[in-house]
């Protein structure tokens, strides 16, 4: 089975993603990426991207929305190339403030 590139694009937005989160959230992550996962990815999804609405709250965040886009993104077609250059837009950020601060 040949993937699209934006599905190629997305898949190494999520593997670099993954390197940077903590090893447990990382694995919930694969866990909910794998395509027998599709029925939870889509509630864990719009579960993220509803608490980032309300990221005026405690403990919920900005955060919850890209990564709830993120998951929606890996059923929707359309959405995968630019949450994909998204994703590594704001992790070249993330690095580029992490060598600023060392």
């Amino acid at each position: 089975m040949t993937r699209s590139a934006g599905q190629q694009a997305l898949r190494a937005a999520f593997k670099r993603l993954e390197r940077d989160l903590p090893k447990r959230l990382a694995s919930t992550l694969r866990w909910l990426r794998h395509p027998a996962s599709r029925w939870a990815r889509l509630p864990a999804g719009l579960a993220l991207i509803f608490g980032g609405v309300f990221s005026f709250l405690p403990i919920l965040g900005v955060w919850m929305l890209p990564l709830g886009l993120m998951l929606i993104a890996a059923d929707v077609p359309f959405l995968q190339r630019p949450m994909a250059r998204f994703t590594m837009w704001v992790m070249d950020r993330v690095d580029g403030f992490r060598k600023t601060r060392a």
